[in-house]
């Protein structure tokens, strides 16, 4: 057997995930929202969105757009934003670590007594 869940943030609505995490990480490499929607194969408008709705919730701005030009547009994440990801793969990686502890224990002694 293995251990599964999910963890997400809310705010009246799904608010922070693996999935906002992903894509943020994304535009965090490639510096263009449209490039790391592409990459997961979500359409522009879908992450446009997306990032519309979280930033709404959460009640700051993820991402700091650059409209094009010469070199052309693009996305950088704003400070909020890089917090809200440490601080959530941080979480992440505690709640990885309580819950297999907590799985090892219960799950563990079945194993134990066949």
């Amino acid at each position: 057997m293995k251990l599964r869940y999910k963890i997400w943030l809310e705010e009246e609505g799904k608010v922070f995930g693996d999935g906002p995490l992903d894509i943020l990480r994304r535009v965090e490499k490639s510096g263009s929202l449209r490039q790391a929607a592409a990459e997961i194969n979500m359409s522009y408008s879908q992450a446009w969105n997306l990032v519309k709705s979280l930033e709404k919730r959460l009640g700051f701005a993820l991402l700091k757009r650059k409209v094009g030009g010469e070199s052309g547009g693009g996305s950088e994440l704003t400070s909020e934003a890089r917090d809200l990801m440490d601080r959530f793969e941080r979480f992440r990686e505690k709640a990885d670590q309580a819950l297999a502890s907590i799985y090892k224990e219960i799950f563990e002694k079945i194993s134990d007594n066949d």
